[in-house]
């Protein structure tokens, strides 16, 4: 990891997507589907979508910046879950009623999806140089999109939705006390 005493960039890339791994197992652990599914007002989401968006959107982002199959398809996430949602939807743009449909029996399929697409995106950075975090993968934007801002902005995403699905485990909790 470290060569003459200083970290890499695809160090602290490692680091905090691991730190997301983390987040989303403390956030899930222990709860049963109708706190998965919970929703604290009609329009917000629940833990289970706003993991399973997360994971959707790094599974999504990751394959694509490194030309690789996403974990959803490639390894029957898809249908494991069995949404009825369009194969390669990542719930961006999401309505109330598909938030809704985003259920699940358990938190392990969540987290299994979930550390399969880590150890994924563990592989990808492992190969990182650091002139590749420098390479265009999105041209749509102005300026282009380089890979690692691609990184970062998966991370931050992740992180985000990760907290807000820690904050609606609080209200939980905290209307069942």
């Amino acid at each position: 990891m470290r060569q003459g005493g200083c970290m890499h960039a695809k160090d602290i890339l490692i680091d905090g997507y691991g730190r997301i791994r983390e987040e989303v197992h403390a956030v899930v652990e222990g709860l049963g589907p109708d706190e998965l599914h919970a929703r604290p007002g009609p329009g917000a989401n629940s833990i289970a979508w706003l993991v399973w968006h997360l994971t959707r959107i790094q599974d999504d982002h990751i394959a694509d910046a490194f030309g690789l199959e996403q974990v959803w398809l490639a390894d029957g996430w898809e249908k494991r879950f069995g949404l009825g949602l369009r194969r390669r939807d990542t719930g961006f743009g999401h309505s109330p009623e598909q938030v809704a449909q985003v259920r699940v029996d358990s938190g392990d399929l969540l987290t299994g999806y979930y550390d399969a697409v880590h150890e994924q995106t563990l592989g990808a950075l492992r190969s990182l140089a650091a002139k590749d975090l420098e390479r265009i993968v999105d041209e749509r934007w102005d300026p282009p999109v380089t890979l690692g801002v691609r990184l970062v902005s998966v991370l931050s995403d992740d992180l985000q939705h990760a907290g807000q699905a820690a904050y609606v485990r609080g209200l939980l909790q905290s209307a069942s006390a």
